[in-house]
Order: structure tokens, then C-alpha cells, then sequence
């Protein structure tokens, strides 16, 4: 067995399942994942799904991927470039070896380097490894399609069944590379296959093929390693997606208010899985509405939080233009809501697959009118728990609506999850109104605060109406006056600005660092692993990483100040230094921007970041690298 065999410690490892949109490999990588996650290793994931609705087979952009960096101490990004690359078919090994390391082990189906599919990947040769320039020696090249087929011989199983099964066979092997317990990944595909069990035997049956056929090969490529957990914090752990967790972060602030949930939404890639998500847990009074069109799901949204819900309403890039008018409509009325806009590829329809950090200007101020909203971005996958958690909180004690950003990237890659304590959790009280106010009550009574108290429609004395149109601040009927107006536009500002929230916190030299990384939300993996790198080399670096938005920490301005070289890292064209500009009177920051729909890669940050460092002076104002 494994055990018998001479294993090789490592730190940390990157693998990259390739194939077409159909062979499986988001299931493969997440069950790889899972199975990683169980054994208490820290494990980060990316997702890279082809844009095309559905591409010809064996072409070159129709490949999907998927990367999982686990590590024995914590890792913050799925890696730059992977060490093990499973391509499926040539046009996977065309496109995704760009994406391994020189040295890396490559595993082959040579049943899918046929003279039609390498015409299709557009090889000029027979010889597709030498053209790669690709040592042989690297190359896991095993009939896959074929031993799939002997493995399913007596299934009873038609040819289609059998072929959607090859994934398995990829799997199992990368389990035999590094010592993997294939029992997690029976226990998975079990759990999946419920309902229909010959299925889940047949997948079960293949991932011991693909394992056995590593224990039997022996190939200067198969050297099997292990990721032995360093740092082991006691709990229960689950592989968890920042979707799937979003999900649970809403559920669980509902629950902690004693409130139901409902979300109002309209199918849209990469937030759709939130809808999905939610709408299996009726059982915990969560309601989901697919609705129409983006309008009628924010629109809803409202209505269920005039009722007394927890409100959401999920969408992307996109539907934020559309919800727009009606997130304003929570604005003036001062119900509480959260819109999620999980980012993505843009303009228009853009990249719908992709990854970007391209609205945090169009949630701030894409409305009409003063129209000020608290914004929050999560950090990670299994932050999206905290900070819809966190969100929900604000607006349901705040009584406004609050956008929680997200992208692709965070929502579609996945991490450790450690299952909190519910009791634990911070309280969440929203303010209704007083018993002893009946009678005296109007609709924009407020708080010491400036929160406008919640009155649930079914309270006897506290019947009112709330709309569009501007109210008195007294009396709460419809009000033209200039003054009323003015006082309640800056009522509702003030509100949002003087919510708390935590100070920024700073990592790395805090005190005496030569650098200043700066970012918001999704990148903070990727920035934390080029600080790390910096620092090791002896560099003195910093990072200040914004969870929260608006309003902003009151420190900001100390920290930003604080250090003689600041650099901007966002995934769009400058927003968050644009606004950081605007809120902070003399900061005039260095910026790196990409917007290429994929993550950073650390290491081009850490080439632009020693550019800086090497400088004899601070960026000039406008200055962007590299």
C-alpha cells in the first residue's frame, strides 16, 4: 500500500483539474477539496469556468478548471501555478499548461489525444508533448476513457453513463499521489447519489480504479506526498463554497434575530447558487421567491421587510443597475435590507463567468439623489458566512438597506470552514418601537441613535404608511418643504455614518513598515501571500485589507498616513483609490490595477510591490505599476 512507499513531505501542493464543461471536474476538485478539508488541511479554491453557455466539445474555449492549493499551516490563495495539471483531452493540455510549474506531474488521457481532438486543439504534430515542450518524464499519459470502460463492464451502465464517470478515475489517482483516505469521497458521492445509488457505486468503483492504477504504475512522475496538518484549531470542519456560505450567514442572523428569512431574486451567474442554496432550507421558515426580473426580486425584497423579515435580495453587477431604483425605495422608507452583489466580468453582460471588483463605485453612489448605504465586502469564501452575518446585523439594527459585495472568485472558490457556535454569535436586536410610544408614535420617529424605530404591521396602535415620496419628519405624511427635506436627507446620512464598526486593522510590520498594501474584499489572500513573500525576503511591508467600506473605520486616515509609501491593489481601474482620495485629504496613493477577470497573481504583485520598495521616493500623484 501507500504507507509501504517512500513518501514525501510537503508544505503545501496545487493541483489543477482540466477538461471540457462536461467531464466533471468542478465535482472532482471539490471532492479533492472536501476530502483535504476533512483531514484538517488548510485549502484554498478556484474555479475557472469557460464563459461559453455550452462550447463544441475538445475545444480549445470550452475548457473548464478547477485549482485547490492545500497547505499544512494556512494558505490564502489556490496558488499562481499548479504542481499537479489533470488534463482530460488535448485542448485541456493545450490552454492549462500555462498554469503549472515547469517541474509540475502532468496526468493524461491519452484516449482524448486522438487525431481529431489534437486537429481540434490545434496541434500542428502528432507529437502534442514535444510541441508543449513538455518532459516526458513529467507525463502521467494512461488510457483513462479505457480503463473506465473495463472498470464499468458488468455496471449494466449505457456508454454515456459510463464516459461522465472518467472524472473518478482522475480523482482517485490524485487521491494515491497524496495519500488521501478514499473513504471521505465515498461518503460524499453517496450522500450526492442518495437517490440513486447504482450511480454513486459505479463513481465509487472508478475512484478505486484511478487509485489502484497509481499504486500499480510505476512512473518517475508517481511519487506520492503527504500534507500533514501543522496547526490543528479542535471543531468541526466542512469544505465550504463563499455562496453556500453567504447562505449560511443570512440563515443564521435570521435565526439570531428570531425572524424569518426571505430573499427575492432573479437567476444570474455567479450568484444564482445563493437562491439555490436558500431554497432548501423551508424547514428553518426560509422563504425564496424566484422572481420575474431583478426589479420585482429587489421590489419584493421591500415588501417582506415592510412585513418584518429579514430581507435579501441576491444578484450581480447587473442587476444592481436594475435594483437600483428599488434599493432606493428601501432608502427613503428606512427598512432594513441587504443586497448581495456577488461581482463579476463587465460591462453589459462582459464576462459573466470572471471575476472583477468593479462595483464598489456603483454600489456607493449608482442612484439617484443622496442615497447613502452602508457597504461591506467579504474577505474570503468562509468569510462570506461573517460578513452576511455581519450585514444583516446592520441593517436590521440600523433599519436600512446595506449591500454586501462579493465576486466570483470568493463565491465560487471554496476553503475550510470551522462550523461556529450560534450562541456565540453577537446578539442582533432591532429597534422596535416602544410599547409606551402608542398613542404618540409616527413613522420617522428615531432612536438616541438616529434609527427610525420598526413597527411591524399587526401592532394595534401602530398602523402607518410608508412610500417613495418624501415624509415629514414629524408627522410622516407627504412633504414637499425645502427644510424637511433637507434635515431628512441628512438624517438618513448621518445615520450611516455613524454606525460602528471596527477600526482597520494593519498585518505584518505594523510599526515601522516601508510599504503600505491596500486593498478591499476578495484580494486579500492574494495580497497577505505577497506580504508574507516580501517580508521574508527582508522587505519591511504592510497590509491594510477594507472589510468594511462605508462607512469607513475611524482610523483610516491614521493608518493610511501612517507609513511613507502606499500602494492600491484592486481589480478594476482605480475605484477604492478613488474613493480613499476623496475621503482622506491629501492621500495620494501608488495603484496596481488589473482587470482581467482572474485572481492576482502573487507573483506579479511582488514585482510591482519591489518597484515600489526600491524607489527613492513615494509615487507621484496618479502613478499606477507596473
Amino acid at each position: 500500500m501507500a504507507e509501504q512507499l517512500d513518501i514525501k513531505e510537503l508544505d503545501q501542493v496545487v493541483v489543477r483539474f482540466s477538461g471540457d464543461s462536461g467531464d466533471g471536474m468542478q465535482l472532482a476538485g471539490n471532492i479533492f477539496s472536501t476530502v483535504s478539508a476533512t483531514v484538517g488541511n488548510s485549502i484554498s479554491t478556484f474555479p475557472d469556468y469557460p464563459a461559453d453557455i455550452r462550447a463544441p466539445q475538445g475545444s480549445l474555449t470550452g475548457v473548464s478548471g478547477f485549482q485547490v492549493h492545500i497547505g499544512a499551516e494556512q494558505v490564502y490563495t489556490p496558488g499562481d501555478l499548479c504542481d499537479v495539471l489533470v488534463a482530460m483531452n488535448a485542448a485541456a493540455f493545450k490552454t492549462q499548461l500555462r498554469y503549472a510549474k515547469p517541474n509540475a506531474t502532468i496526468i493524461i488521457d491519452t484516449d482524448s489525444f486522438g487525431k481529431k481532438d489534437l486537429e481540434k486543439a490545434e496541434f500542428k504534430s502528432d507529437d502534442y508533448i514535444a510541441e508543449m515542450g513538455v518532459d516526458p518524464d513529467r507525463v502521467i499519459a494512461c488510457p483513462l476513457t479505457t480503463m473506465v470502460k473495463e472498470a464499468l463492464a458488468e455496471s449494466g451502465m449505457d456508454t454515456k453513463s459510463v464516459l461522465k464517470c472518467r472524472n473518478m478515475f482522475a480523482l482517485g489517482l490524485v487521491c494515491w499521489l497524496f495519500d488521501r483516505d478514499l473513504n471521505v469521497a465515498f461518503s460524499f458521492l453517496r450522500e450526492k447519489f442518495a437517490k440513486k445509488p447504482a450511480i454513486a457505486e459505479a463513481n465509487i468503483r472508478v475512484i478505486q480504479a484511478g487509485y489502484d492504477y497509481g499504486h500499480n504504475t510505476h512512473s518517475a512522475a508517481m511519487n506520492v506526498r503527504r500534507i500533514e496538518t501543522k496547526v490543528k484549531q479542535p471543531g468541526r470542519y466542512m469544505d465550504i463554497t463563499g455562496n453556500k456560505a453567504t447562505a449560511y450567514g443570512f440563515i443564521a442572523a435570521a435565526e439570531k434575530a428570531g425572524l424569518q428569512l426571505y430573499l427575492g431574486s432573479y437567476p444570474i451567474t455567479p450568484a444564482t447558487d445563493v437562491l439555490h442554496e436558500l431554497s432548501k432550507h423551508k424547514s428553518l421558515g426560509v422563504k425564496t421567491v424566484q422572481c420575474e426580473d431583478e426589479i420585482s426580486g429587489c421590489a419584493s425584497a421591500v415588501g417582506a421587510s415592510f412585513a418584518g423579515a429579514l430581507a435579501v435580495t441576491s444578484t450581480s453587477g447587473p442587476g444592481i443597475c436594475l435594483k437600483s431604483e428599488a434599493m432606493n425605495l428601501a432608502v427613503i422608507m428606512e427598512l432594513p435590507l441587504v443586497v448581495l452583489d456577488v461581482q463579476r466580468g463587465g460591462p453589459a453582460t462582459g464576462l459573466p463567468t470572471k471575476s472583477e471588483q468593479t462595483d464598489l463605485l456603483q454600489v456607493l453612489f449608482g442612484r439617484n439623489g443622496e442615497s447613502p448605504m452602508p457597504v461591506l465586502a467579504a474577505l474570503s469564501p468562509t468569510d462570506c458566512f461573517q460578513a452576511a452575518y455581519d450585514a444583516s446585523k446592520i441593517a436590521l439594527e440600523h433599519m436600512t438597506p446595506v449591500v454586501l459585495l462579493t465576486d466570483a472568485f470568493i463565491a465560487n472558490g471554496s476553503g475550510a470552514f470551522k462550523l461556529p457556535e450560534l450562541d456565540k454569535m453577537p446578539a442582533i436586536c432591532p429597534p422596535y418601537v416602544p410599547e409606551e410610544l402608542r398613542g404618540s408614535w409616527t413613522p420617522y420617529m428615531r432612536a438616541e441613535n438616529g434609527t427610525r424605530y420598526w413597527a411591524v404591521p399587526g401592532r394595534e396602535g401602530f398602523e402607518h404608511i410608508l412610500g417613495g415620496l418624501e415624509k415629514d419628519n414629524k408627522t410622516g405624511a407627504i412633504s414637499t418643504n425645502p427644510e424637511n427635506h433637507d434635515l431628512m436627507t441628512r438624517l438618513r446620512a448621518e445615520k450611516v455614518a455613524k454606525i460602528e464598526v471596527p477600526d482597520l486593522e494593519v498585518e505584518g510590520d505594523v510599526d515601522d513598515a516601508d510599504l503600505l498594501i491596500v486593498g478591499f474584499g476578495s484580494t486579500y489572500g492574494h495580497l497577505h501571500a505577497a506580504m508574507d513573500e516580501l517580508r521574508g525576503a527582508g522587505h519591511k511591508v504592510a497590509l491594510a485589507q477594507f472589510r468594511y467600506i462605508n462607512p469607513l473605520p475611524k482610523n483610516t486616515a491614521e493608518v493610511l498616513k501612517r507609513y511613507p509609501k502606499v500602494v492600491v491593489a484592486e481589480q478594476n481601474m482605480g475605484q477604492l483609490a478613488a474613493y480613499l482620495r476623496m475621503k482622506v485629504d491629501g492621500f495620494v496613493p501608488a495603484q496596481f490595477n488589473e482587470v482581467k477577470g482572474q485572481p492576482f497573481v502573487v507573483s506579479e504583485l511582488l514585482e510591482a510591490f519591489k518597484q515600489l520598495l526600491e524607489a527613492p521616493h513615494s509615487a507621484p500623484e496618479g502613478a499606477t505599476i507596473p
